[in-house]
């Protein structure tokens, strides 16, 4: 079965436009410490493409006259699995992960909609998405009434002087708690810092205290 230069040529764009967005979305929840990060979203945004293409395909290369959107619906109830192991329940009960399965889901719905061919959706999308995730994440932060930073140390036996140099910069009461580092790097320790009560402090000082490698507002 012959496929023409055309339809190759098709497959070529929408597949490599689907990384670019993929790897756009997922650099934004990359920078901010998420389980789900770059690879994870080119390779939804690049399956759900594919997955679009295949209908295309069958549709009008192999002859197939079946609904097309049949494989399609199945990615977009699909995605779901990934979405259900990054949504998690903190020790202090805090849920976490909803935005981040939100976000894959909805780059596998702009996936399928660069296999389709409908660019434009897909980047308007994509800039609405990107969008959201950055304006309404600083909206969010300042709704709530506790603060909570999460520092990143590449030392764990200066844990007690990291806190104690923490408390003198925030000059505030605040409890904390002792987690396992976002990175995965050996000898790297985490720690939430909770206050209870909102702060006017730009929390990349923090960063100048000796180890304290990464820093993010919950």
């Amino acid at each position: 079965m012959i496929v023409d230069e055309k339809f190759l040529l098709q497959v070529c764009i929408r597949c490599f436009l689907s990384v670019v967005i993929g790897g756009f979305i997922g650099s934004e929840r990359a920078r901010h410490g998420r389980a789900a990060g770059m690879r994870t979203h080119v390779l939804v945004c690049l399956g759900s493409a594919l997955t679009s293409m295949i209908g295309i395909y069958v549709s009008d290369i192999v002859g197939n006259t079946g609904d097309v959107l049949r494989i399609s619906a199945q990615v977009i109830s699909g995605i779901g699995f990934l979405g259900a192991g990054m949504i998690i329940l903190k020790n202090n009960n805090v849920i976490t992960g909803l935005t981040t399965a939100a976000g894959v889901w909805t780059t596998g719905i702009i996936g399928i909609a660069v296999g389709y061919g409908f660019y434009e959706g897909a980047l308007i999308a994509t800039v609405l998405f990107l969008t959201a995730i950055i304006f309404f994440s600083k909206f969010e932060r300042r709704k709530k009434a506790t603060e909570i930073i999460y520092i990143e140390i590449d030392d764990m036996y200066r844990t007690n002087a990291v806190i104690e140099e923490i408390g003198a910069m925030l000059n505030t009461a605040f409890s904390h708690r002792i987690l396992s580092p976002k990175s995965n790097c050996q000898g790297h320790l985490g720690i939430d810092i909770v206050i209870e009560k909102r702060l006017n402090f730009d929390i990349n000082r923090l960063l100048t205290i000796d180890n304290v490698v990464y820093i993010e507002e919950e």
